[in-house]
């Protein structure tokens, strides 16, 4: 396996196909890319944005330009020295239409007789697959039949379905009872839906891509890819749905013995990649969390938490995310639970629950939801990390100790059979209820610090200590060199630069919240988390337009689930919160505070922007670069973050740093490009630079705001950080960074420096160095 030197990411979509990337293969080669990285590219729905919506997985997606278009982008990429990673999605497939995944229409036409019917995992137990696709009265739904033999459908508004042969005689109502699918009202999917699906998205269902021939049909175009030399390298999109992700990677590394494999797994702090996994390691999520954790200023703590208390914004974190993973076994995630608690074994029904002789149906359900509500990290990967088991378990029954008898059938039938139905449902299960529970629900709950409220991250953790960033850098240095690393994905919750200037909040911290309690006096939202979370992001993106922040907006307070949601709306609720951007613009005094403030906060988020940058894509790992954030990019959550990259712009903005300009840190966001240019480059022409690593200290009046550590001999990197702090107590006065021996040239200004350079003289023109030893 050769990893790339880093990984370039691009979303690719209708208006951005194959042909676009290829496009711009000489910019990112330019720029030191070593590899593309793209999002899924099999075939999808109609229009998809973002290709995970896989409906056939044999063929290059036609709307991208289809087989021979790939081939080009390939034949580019190769001609430029660059490989391809392409993202990888097993665990699901697109259902919407059902006529664009012919598996799904064979089962739907044919039932349990389709030659399909084993690739989609299906209850057959009610005999039918449920489809809630009908509107709030199922029973006046009109229905049509259409076509005729073979071709007959049965038609619902846009809906289309297959008709099994030998049943179109008749009404459509008496047609529709014959079906092998019963079509129903849309809300019962979440409590009755016999098929498994991907979170609560009942148009993506789940594959059972454990069974080799499933494997083989889904993965035979992409394997044969890599097997041809155009790809290099696989990401694998959720795997903690996957019913056997250890088997599952033992295969795909079998198929491709000779490709990077990086797989989608989050983990909790503290939480290491199952060790048996043939993979490199993860999409760089926990290296997201230490980097950023790393600037924030853990003194400003207490004065967030009396902030969101005086807003109203709760401030228990674990409370609030155990009743956000309630709603979800309660009310999204009923029919898996219901599902799981029916493969309990050894219980007697109708007594009562707790009792010595068994349990009811009931007690078996709240048993197996509080045990995922419970855990600690995603999923457990039994008999593999059986520790986070136990602790779910004890942690369940501390809370329902009432549930005794049922806590004890569950776990004794998990540990007997570890890869039994049992085991692997709850398995597969407990990673949405986390997921959903909380990406989903507590980060747009629990705002008082937002910056933090990232994916795997943990809001309650307010920081990261020096010691402990360089523990987790030298450990993954160690342990897992070729892991991907990154700041920003299509998946966070905001980009990095965004971030970044939210973390600068932290060191005026006692400023900002003075601000929001004038601002939410003046035009404040009536809903206490999304107002403290909309000021913070208008303070981050800004200046922002006002329907990005009206989309956003409206997007947090249905994930939060507090006063509307994406099923149940409260309308008047809805148009305060769209109203909300205009209000606030409308207002010139709080526009001006608000531009006044930002002022303030600007440069130090342009520091901490330089500062995370320079670690991520010198430190240990292969660093991801998201499309676009190469310059300043204040995005928000997706569909925010895929909205179109200004190539033109990059290119222009390279080319004078190829000429020799080093542009100033400002608002055009070059600084950041030519960070990114000279740090990628380095890697791909010196990778033997990029070895080990070791904790760098700086001695001095301002020895804590210096961030440093040295990869082999010859690499060293430099960032300042808390730079509001670091201007207070009077610049970097006598502090100095002592290095090894020799003549070190920061490859970013092109100037020799001794052996231990000032601080003042390191940092004059850049916040941030990356030093090379030697000549060159």
């Amino acid at each position: 396996m050769s990893a790339p030197s880093s990984t370039y990411r691009v979303q690719l979509r209708p208006e951005f196909t194959f042909t676009d990337a290829a496009a711009i293969v000489d910019y990112l080669r330019a720029l030191g890319v070593g590899a593309l990285y793209t999002s899924p590219v099999l075939d999808a729905t109609t229009g998809s944005t973002h290709g995970y919506d896989v409906v056939d997985p044999t063929r290059a997606r036609p709307e991208l330009g289809g087989e021979q278009a790939r081939k080009v982008l390939s034949a580019r990429l190769k001609s430029a020295g660059l490989t391809l990673v392409v993202d990888i999605v097993p665990n699901h497939m697109s259902v919407e239409i059902p006529k664009l995944d012919r598996w799904w229409w064979d089962v739907l036409r044919h039932g349990q007789a389709a030659e399909h019917a084993g690739f989609f995992d299906i209850d057959w137990s009610r005999g039918k697959v449920l489809l809630p696709v009908l509107g709030e009265d199922a029973a006046a739904a009109e229905l049509k039949v259409e076509g005729s033999g073979d071709d007959a459908e049965l038609v619902y508004y846009d809906h289309r379905f297959p008709i099994a042969p030998g049943t179109g005689e008749g009404t459509p109502q008496e047609v529709h009872a014959r079906q092998n699918y019963e079509l129903v009202g849309w809300r019962r999917g979440n409590a009755e839906l016999n098929y498994r699906r991907f979170f609560d998205i009942t148009n993506l269902a789940a594959v059972m891509v454990e069974k080799p021939e499933v494997f083989a049909e889904t993965h035979g175009e992409v394997l044969r890819w890599v097997s041809d030399g155009d790809v290099a390298g696989l990401r694998v999109d959720h795997p903690d749905g996957l019913a056997d992700p250890g088997g599952y990677f033992r295969r795909l590394r079998a198929g491709a013995p000779d490709a990077w494999l990086v797989v989608e797994k989050i983990l909790h702090p503290g939480e290491a990649l199952p060790q048996s996994w043939p993979v490199e390691g993860t999409t760089g999520y926990d290296a997201l969390n230490e980097i950023t954790g790393v600037f924030v200023d853990p003194a400003a703590e207490p004065v967030f938490t009396r902030l969101a208390d005086e807003l109203g914004v709760r401030t228990d974190y674990a409370a609030v995310e155990e009743e956000a993973r309630r709603l979800v076994t309660d009310r999204i995630l009923v029919a898996e639970v219901h599902r799981i608690a029916a493969l309990v074994e050894g219980l007697e029904t109708g007594t009562e629950p707790g009792t010595a002789t068994g349990t009811d149906a009931e007690a078996a359900r709240a048993a197996v939801a509080e045990v995922m509500i419970a855990f600690g990290v995603y999923r457990s990967y039994l008999p593999e990390g059986a520790a986070e088991w136990t602790r779910a378990v004890e942690r369940a029954r501390s809370r329902r100790p009432d549930l005794g008898t049922a806590f004890d059938a569950l776990d004794t039938q998990v540990r007997a059979e570890p890869q039994g139905e049992l085991a692997t449902r709850i398995q597969q299960t407990s990673g949405m209820v986390v997921a959903k529970g909380t990406e989903d629900t507590t980060f747009y709950r629990f705002t008082r610090f937002a910056a933090l409220n990232e994916v795997g991250g943990d809001p309650a953790r307010f920081g990261l200590s020096t010691e402990d960033f360089h523990r987790l850098a030298a450990d993954r240095a160690a342990g897992r060199p070729a892991s991907m690393t990154t700041l920003t994905t299509h998946d966070t919750k905001r980009s990095e630069d965004t971030r970044a200037r939210q973390v600068a909040l932290a060191e005026l911290a006692d400023e900002f919240a003075d601000a929001v309690r004038r601002w939410t006096e003046r035009c404040g939202i009536d809903e206490p988390a999304l107002n403290l979370l909309a000021w913070q992001t208008l303070v981050g993106a800004w200046p922002i337009a006002p329907e990005r922040l009206r989309d956003y907006l409206d997007k947090a307070a249905k994930e939060s689930k507090l006063r509307t949601t994406w099923t149940d709306h409260d309308e008047a609720f809805e148009r305060a919160v769209a109203e909300w951007p205009e209000r606030v613009l409308a207002d010139a005094g709080l526009v001006a505070e608000v531009e006044e403030f930002v002022g303030r906060l600007r440069t130090a988020g342009w520091v901490n922007s330089l500062g995370q940058k320079l670690v991520q894509l010198a430190g240990p790992g292969v660093p991801d670069v998201y499309q676009g954030t190469e310059l300043w990019d204040f995005s928000l959550v997706d569909p925010d973050n895929r909205r179109e990259v200004d190539y033109a712009a990059r290119r222009a903005i390279l080319d004078r740093v190829l000429a020799g300009e080093q542009p100033a840190v400002d608002e055009t966001g070059a600084a950041k490009l030519l960070v990114v240019h000279r740090a990628l480059t380095l890697r791909r022409e010196r990778p033997e630079l990029f070895a080990g690593y070791r904790p760098l200290k700086a001695e001095g009046a301002a020895a804590e705001h210096l961030l440093a550590f040295q990869r082999g001999e010859n690499l060293a990197v430099a960032v300042t950080r808390l730079p509001v702090g670091l201007e207070k107590a009077g610049g970097w006065r006598d502090t100095v960074l002592p290095l090894t021996d020799g003549v070190w040239t920061d490859v970013l200004t092109g100037r020799a420096l001794g052996d231990a350079p000032a601080a003042a003289a390191l940092f004059d023109r850049y916040p941030v160095a990356l030093l090379v030893r030697g000549d060159s």
